[in-house]
């Protein structure tokens, strides 16, 4: 079977410091150019898709607030521009770029991804996610967020304010599904000899009223390609699994070995029960950060950390060593009951590109990845189906 590969891309990597590091292009990191290098490096190795993060304030080392540090990357472009704008260079490879749900009208983020998926031909994607520091909320003057204590999130109030903020998520991702549905398939006519481009029979008010969102329609946008893109979210507990399990199509764990993996599957698994989930099962995809070389991943690391001024630690689980040992983790964990992984690479470029010619090479000796695109679609690569329109069967 063959199991399905990501990479989610960050600023010159997901160390801190590897911007420092020899290789990488810092000077390059707000061009286009440095994001369709690595995204065509992504589509050699033949993965399924990339990701690209994004967030509404600087970058910081602190949960809840800004830091003054000035010796790691601050900054970054537009997630869903970077995707459009690397989506004509490439031809099979997924684009999952993230937004805000906190403060992003669904509106805005239907119309973005649909049009991405017509740029790309069915290759788009996206990753909700929510904002709850009051320093991005200051970027908008709209509300006002209270702090979170992170240090203790049994706290009723901690877990009051992050179900409000997925309870908001999941709104923005129903308006946003309804959207891309509110143009049927066949609407557009562009039938010259009558003067006619659209068939407004075929064109449907969504009329949602939710806690969050009050949104009429249409979208102003056609049906994307695959009907719905690829709805993707990270998830660390039971609220963001349950969050997964009513909005998405592909959730990202983050196991520390293979029986953890076991346990996160069986609570995702329950979070669908929990939901009354219809449809296709999650895909899970477990994280990983890796560092990757035949020798000396460890000591690479070490050289990082140093320049950083401290270890490197993640959320997600932290690989350093050979492409070979990675692939072998890689293969005893999907045992675990795992659709795929997206990895996120320490240093970019080198890191990527020891997934693409290092890692997967390994993988298909194994008989565990593909040697060519098989769809030109994502959802297809995915085993999804493109879902019908909600109202084009109602009508």
């Amino acid at each position: 079977m063959t199991l399905h590969l990501a990479v989610a891309l960050d600023g010159a990597g997901w160390h801190p410091a590897a911007w420092r590091a020899e290789g990488a292009r810092p000077d390059r990191l707000f061009t286009l150019a440095y994001w369709a290098d690595l995204v065509a490096e992504a589509e050699r190795g033949l993965l399924d898709f990339v990701t690209f993060e994004d967030a509404l304030g600087l970058q910081s080392t602190r949960l809840n607030e800004p830091d003054e540090r000035l010796d790691q990357v601050r900054g970054r472009l537009d997630a869903v521009l970077i995707a459009s704008g690397v989506a004509p260079l490439t031809s099979r490879i997924g684009l999952v770029p993230t937004t805000g749900t906190t403060h992003t009208e669904p509106f805005h983020v239907a119309i973005g991804i649909a049009s991405l998926d017509h740029i790309s031909g069915g290759r788009a994607g996206w990753r909700p996610q929510v904002s709850g520091r009051p320093d991005h909320a200051a970027h908008f003057g709209r509300r006002v967020l209270p702090p979170l204590d992170f240090s203790d999130r049994a706290d009723p109030a901690f877990t009051r304010h992050v179900a409000g903020l997925l309870g908001e998520a999941a709104d923005a991702v129903e308006v946003v599904r309804r959207l891309w549905d509110s143009w049927e398939d066949d609407a557009e006519i562009r039938d010259v000899a009558t003067g006619r481009f659209v068939d407004r029979e075929k064109l449907h008010y969504i009329d949602f009223q939710g806690d969050w969102f009050s949104v009429k329609g249409p979208s102003i946008t056609p049906r994307p390609p695959q009907g719905q893109p690829l709805v993707t979210s990270l998830a660390h507990d039971r609220q963001p699994y349950e969050f997964a399990a009513r909005a998405s199509d592909v959730v990202y764990v983050t196991p520390r070995d293979r029986e953890d993996a076991s346990a996160i599957v069986e609570q995702v698994r329950e979070a669908e029960a929990a939901t009354g989930r219809a449809g296709p099962p999650l895909k899970v995809f477990a994280d990983l950060v890796v560092f990757l070389e035949t020798g000396g991943a460890a000591d690479r690391k070490a050289r990082l950390d140093d320049l950083d001024g401290g270890e490197f630690v993640s959320d997600a689980h932290v690989f350093t060593g050979t492409p070979e040992a990675l692939a072998g983790l890689l293969l005893s964990w999907r045992e675990a009951g795992l659709d795929g992984f997206r990895l996120r690479p320490g240093e970019l470029p080198r890191d990527l590109v020891a997934i693409t010619r290092g890692l997967v090479p390994e993988l298909r000796a194994a008989g565990a990845f593909r040697t060519a695109y098989d769809t030109g679609d994502l959802r297809g690569r995915l085993g999804l189906p493109r879902p019908a329109n909600r109202y084009a069967t109602a009508s």
